[in-house]
């Protein structure tokens, strides 16, 4: 089992602030898993832009309308399920990740079970299991193909009634 540890200073607010980043070449499964992550950390602020530059993490296939609105139905006032996978985030903080930004990504015995594609797995603070993403890989480049790591997690203690 494989895996790799991402540090980052900031959220990109923009695709050009993305592609500034030397994991923005996407030549790695892991680096594209976290990416997407930490794209979707500005979902809340500029629902937009993060359309925008997911669709860079997608490739040559952007979000379907389905995808769209997928992401607005997990990411509508719960903005904090990208950030519980960052380190430092927990449910009793409300998911307030520490800086920089840091996040493990990993791999598993059937990660590559079907060639060109991969599922690339991360762990969140909120959540019993792991959760992954699937990959698909155009040359060099591996791009974010479906995310499934947008499951409900525990509530931040602070919207928690019984908490």
């Amino acid at each position: 089992m494989a895996s790799e540890t991402f540090k980052f200073d900031k959220i990109p607010q923009n695709t050009a602030e993305l592609q500034a980043l030397p994991e923005a070449a996407l030549t790695s499964p892991f680096a594209a898993a976290a990416l997407s992550v930490l794209v979707l950390c500005n979902y809340e602020n500029d629902k937009d832009k993060t359309i925008e530059m997911l669709n860079f993490l997608k490739g040559p296939q952007p979000l379907s309308v389905y995808e769209t609105q997928f992401l607005r139905d997990r990411l509508a006032g719960k903005g904090y399920k990208t950030f519980s996978f960052f380190e430092g985030s927990n449910p009793q903080n409300s998911y307030t990740p520490t800086t920089p930004y840091t996040i493990t990504t990993f791999d598993n015995p059937y990660s590559y079970d079907n060639e060109g594609y991969a599922k690339i797995y991360m762990r969140s603070s909120g959540a019993d299991s792991e959760r992954y993403l699937s990959l698909r890989k155009k040359g060099d480049q591996w791009f974010v193909w479906e995310i499934f790591y947008l499951s409900d997690i525990k509530t931040p203690a602070k919207d928690d009634p019984w908490a």
